[in-house]
């Protein structure tokens, strides 16, 4: 079995040294703001690929400019106790993969798309360093990427990075390129129904900017603005403090 040892300690070696690059650039991340991600960069190439010109939009804004309207939309959007759970909320995995195991073993398997169970913290992991690809061996750095993240950075400032890199639309990345794109206003003046329409993008902002990228059943965007804002005024946008036992 000598033969084996050797491939499987370079195998070791080789995801060891991927962790702790990952590592290394999260902590830069503590005061240095991330330049693009693996998804920015990948659709970059899909919409510009030689061309000259490009029509990717981002620009970052920082965490205190952005309107408190928008954080709270985006919470209850896509992860509501963001700032209470460690990175991942186990129950909505649990249901996330029975329902991709009903889905598996369906004759439509082909034809349906896997449901997620992210937390904000793990799409920012996937969009930060990963591809686009579902299976497990992704899943699994997904969460060991999860994990350093919420292990490094303030829960603001994972806040910070997400709202600043995620997708609002075809070759639009950011809150800043998103209210300057959809509204002509800078991220602090956005409003209440402005920023529960961003929100509800989220989960696809592709189809949400333009129509050629929807497809039947896809998101009824003005029932989940409604929902949002129905809830916002329910999510904290800090950690709520556990209070001290009486002696």
């Amino acid at each position: 079995m000598r033969w084996l040892a050797y491939p499987i300690k370079c195998l070791f070696c080789g995801l060891l040294a991927m962790q702790t690059y990952f590592a290394i650039q999260i902590l830069l991340w503590i005061s240095l703001d991330p330049i693009s991600t693996a998804f920015q960069r990948a659709e970059q190439w899909r919409l510009c690929s030689w061309h000259w010109s490009c029509s990717v939009q981002s620009k970052w804004t920082p965490y205190d400019k952005i309107s408190n309207n928008l954080k709270r939309a985006v919470l209850v959007s896509e992860d509501d106790i963001f700032f209470q759970h460690k990175g991942v909320r186990v129950e909505d995995m649990q249901k996330a993969w029975e329902k991709n195991q009903e889905k598996m073993q369906s004759k439509n398997k082909a034809k349906t798309a896997l449901r997620g169970g992210s937390t904000i913290t793990q799409q920012l992991a996937k969009n930060l360093f990963l591809s686009s690809e579902q299976n497990y061996f992704r899943k699994g750095q997904e969460l060991i990427i999860t994990g350093l993240l919420e292990f490094i950075l303030t829960k603001q400032r994972l806040f910070e990075i997400y709202l600043n890199s995620v997708e609002w639309g075809e070759g639009i990345f950011g809150i800043g390129a998103a209210a300057s794109h959809y509204y002509g206003i800078s991220p602090a003046a956005l409003d209440l129904e402005q920023s529960a329409a961003l929100a509800s993008a989220l989960p696809a902002p592709k189809c949400f900017d333009k129509e050629k990228y929807c497809r039947r059943g896809s998101i009824n965007y003005s029932v989940r603005q409604e929902f949002i804002l129905e809830n916002m005024g329910r999510v904290a946008l800090a950690p709520i403090p556990i209070p001290k036992k009486a002696k």
